[in-house]
């Protein structure tokens, strides 16, 4: 394969290659391989924001009665098995 590099990026290439003292197509192949592992990968800044987020939402959601909730829960089950709606739904 051939590719066309920008000079600052065949100039990082070189310089890694030379401190590491591996070849310029080792540390090509090894950033394409952490790019890959990484690309689209959440960060753990973005998880932690989405744990935050997720815990103070949580704590919005009015705390149910356990029976309340298996009531609901029965009348659904109910309201499957027979066949859904009965009446038409309004437009």
């Amino acid at each position: 394969m051939t590719f066309s590099l920008d000079t600052l990026t065949a100039a990082r290439i070189g310089a890694l290659s030379e401190r590491l003292g591996k070849p310029k197509s080792a540390i090509v192949r090894e950033a394409v391989s952490v790019y890959a592992q990484t690309t689209g990968k959440v960060t753990e800044a973005e998880r932690v924001e989405r744990v935050r987020v997720f815990r103070e939402f949580l704590a919005r959601v009015p705390p149910r009665p356990a029976e309340e909730v298996e009531a609901e829960l029965r009348e659904l089950r109910l309201a499957r098995r027979s066949g859904g709606r009965q009446t038409p739904i309004e437009s």
